[in-house]
């Protein structure tokens, strides 16, 4: 799967969906033009339907009730449209509590939590994105699951209780796999914008039955009055009676059919994120053991809460029973299977209760306080202290009906541990393979995350997961080595945030161990524990933060790294739907351009003849422009202009934003290797246009990916 090309076909599925959809309120328009004219001339008088001279009023052509029709149903579509938009606004937490979720409490003692949270956290890390908020939803006994969000900065995953109960470790990766493909492969907007549409549509039959309502009320105040007056009322009742049948009418018939539009979408990317899951793990007996649970277990994977009929197309399995294959949301259990494992069988299993743990043992990412499984979880990447699981079944047998899975990048090694210290390290690799692995981490990514958080020491897992402590992680993190600067930082700190220093101070130790390619990761962790702050103290944080990278008059890459992420992270996590137009062209931001590609070139070379190579090797993949772009002097890429330059090609459209990483891959690698500051750098960059990149590990192999691009 390639990541840019993924993106631009959900923007594509999005122009489509509109105009499917400006179809369907055409057609609203025009069945309530005709109820209009119906009942307008039932209401005239006949003498009233000619004119004095005999010719006919009316023709069967009323501009003036088209137009007021039109205006109406627009409107009507369009506010009930735009207010549910505006309920997701806040992002996918609103959606998960929308359909009953509690968010799981990091601290939680509950094993199946714990696992949950692991599983997770472990999937964030491996593709690059920041950690989701996960949720459970404790009322529903069904095997599912969903992701929601407006972007991969305000994302939860919400799995539910059924789920946890039945699904081993290995089955809920799976799924959880599932639902980061709908995270990396932009589904998560286009399925509140199908619910939010699909909902203004319903509005016109809501709004019909509830005239009916209100006409069987009224029908009682003809009692007891006049001939005239009651002959003048029922006719009123009359008029009302057959309009608000007809709306309904209308109404969920349009319903029907954005539902029919929104069902074809859905069991389509239903493919593709199982194909996807599948390339993620490298272990298809997982994904496989879920589906077929569901197939098992009487309730499958039904869902009970009254507003999930609005998001039965962004669960994971089929959430509701349905008579028609037309309105179903995704395709049936045994196709999802067979298109996994045609050589296998579709039958399901029986969903019995997953056994409870009872000795404790030691599991990667798990707190040693929290409750441990009592045996070890059969998952790729353990410790070779640790029993090894059996040998995956190769994921070769995916049906050529479903979408195809890009060639992953060719990550076999599990990343070593630096000597001393107790997380993994980046090793050298090809920046283009990086490049190629957006949006598309393989078996060896998991590998990575399960090991990073297996060493993480536990005082730093413990700090990314309290919001209390994570601000004080995020200034451990750029406390300077040296002791003058040191000094300086915590006098700063001091000053700001005095009572930060409290949960400072025993972080030092750890972090001094710490690789430097763990940083990163570690800061991802964090993100989800730092999306509680906002306003004031979000404001101060942030101005905390640029003072301690400000103390020592200088800014090294990572702390340019850091401050980009953590701010736009957190910014568009409290505004998610908030963005600038899209840009489709490079040429339009070809300084941003220079300037971004000109401060890498600087960071791995050490002169100037060295930098314009590094530069021009870059330049060269950037594509056609219409005017030539120079390297800028080293004196104008401080702080200031690369973070401007960022936040404008964050705008850029995702075709175009390949061509910048991918320019920005050849400018780090021109000298054939690639250093800690500059994986972190290329990382960072791709973060903030949106484009998550897995972590750079050291390849068992270095063959190349089919259709890589050389280096130059």
């Amino acid at each position: 799967m390639d990541f840019f090309d993924a993106q631009e076909r959900a923007r594509r599925r999005t122009t489509r969906l509109v105009v499917l959809f400006v179809l369907a309120v055409l057609a609203l328009i025009a069945g309530g033009y005709f109820v209009a004219v119906f009942l307008l001339l039932q209401v005239e008088a006949p003498d009233a339907w000619l004119t004095p001279g005999g010719e006919p009023r009316y023709t069967a052509f009323r501009p003036d009730v088209l137009f007021w029709v039109a205006l109406g149903t627009v409107s009507v579509v369009g506010l009930a449209a735009g207010y549910k938009w505006l309920t997701f606004r806040s992002g996918g937490e609103a959606v998960a509590r929308m359909l009953g979720g509690t968010a799981v409490d990091p601290s939680t003692t509950d094993f199946k939590e714990r696992q949950l949270l692991n599983v997770v956290e472990e999937m964030a890390i491996a593709s690059g994105t920041p950690l989701p908020a996960v949720y459970v939803l404790h009322g529903e006994s069904g095997i599912n699951a969903f992701a929601a969000g407006l972007t991969t900065s305000d994302a939860v995953v919400a799995v539910t209780r059924g789920a946890l109960e039945h699904l081993t470790r290995e089955e809920l990766q799976g799924v959880v796999a599932h639902e980061f493909s709908h995270i990396l492969n932009g589904d998560m907007r286009l399925n509140l914008k199908l619910a939010s549409t699909v909902f203004g549509i319903l509005v016109i039959g809501l709004i019909g039955r509830m005239l009916l309502h209100v006409v069987s009320r009224a029908r009682f105040a003809t009692r007891g009055r006049s001939s005239r007056d009651g002959q003048g009322l029922v006719a009123v009742v009359a008029v009302c009676v057959v309009g608000g049948l007809a709306l309904m009418i209308i109404g969920y018939s349009g319903y029907f059919f954005g539902r029919l539009i929104q069902a074809a979408v859905s069991r389509q990317r239903e493919y593709l994120a199982d194909a996807s899951a599948v390339q993620f793990t490298r272990n298809p007996p997982g994904l496989l053991g879920a589906l077929r649970k569901i197939g098992g277990l009487s309730l499958g994977a039904r869902v009970m809460a009254p507003a999930a009929s609005q998001f039965h197309h962004a669960f994971f399995g089929q959430a509701f029973r349905s008579f028609t294959g037309l309105l179903a949301t995704h395709p049936p259990l045994e196709e999802r299977i067979r298109a996994i494992d045609p050589r296998g069988t579709s039958a399901p299993l029986e969903a019995t209760r997953a056994p409870q743990p009872s000795t404790p043992v030691p599991v990667a990412g798990l707190s040693p306080a929290m409750p441990q499984p009592s045996t070890p979880v059969p998952v790729a990447g353990l410790s070779p202290a640790m029993p090894q699981p059996s040998v995956p079944v190769p994921a070769a047998g995916v049906s050529p009906a479903m979408p195809q899975p890009s060639t992953p990048v060719p990550a076999a090694g599990v990343p070593r541990r630096a000597e001393g210290g107790s997380g993994a390290r980046v090793a050298v690799t090809v920046p283009m393979a990086a490049v190629h692995s957006i949006g598309a981490p393989g078996a060896a990514h998991v590998d990575y995350a399960h090991a990073f958080l297996e060493g993480l020491p536990p005082a730093l897992f413990a700090a990314a997961h309290d919001p209390r402590q994570a601000p004080a992680l995020v200034y451990a993190l750029l406390v300077d080595g040296e002791p003058g600067v040191r000094d300086t930082q915590l006098a700063v700190l001091g000053q700001q945030q005095p009572e930060a220093l409290a949960w400072l101070h025993p972080l030092l130790g750890p972090l001094t161990g710490l690789p430097t390619a763990a940083r990163l990761p570690l800061l991802q962790l964090a993100i989800g524990a730092l999306r509680g702050l906002s306003g004031p103290a979000l404001e101060r944080f942030l101005a905390t933060i640029a003072a301690l990278i400000h103390a020592d008059a200088r800014v090294t890459p990572f702390e340019l790294a850091l401050q980009k992420l953590v701010t736009r992270h957190l910014h568009r996590a409290h505004h998610p739907a908030h963005g600038g137009h899209e840009v489709h062209s490079l040429n339009a931001l070809a300084e941003p351009v220079a300037t971004v590609l000109s401060t890498l070139a600087f960071l791995g070379s050490t002169d100037a003849a060295a930098a314009q190579h590094a530069f021009s090797s870059g330049v060269a993949h950037l594509g056609p422009l219409s005017r030539p772009i120079a390297l800028q002097p080293r004196e104008l890429c401080t702080l200031t202009e690369v973070d401007a330059a960022l936040d404008q090609l964050a705008r850029l459209a995702f075709p175009i934003k390949k061509r910048v990483i991918r320019a920005a891959a050849h400018v780090v690698g021109a000298d054939g290797r690639l250093d800690e500051n500059e994986a972190e750098m290329l990382r960072a960059v791709s973060a903030i246009l949106d484009c998550p990149m897995p972590p750079i590990v050291e390849h068992a192999t270095h063959t190349a990916v089919p259709g890589q691009m050389a280096l130059a």
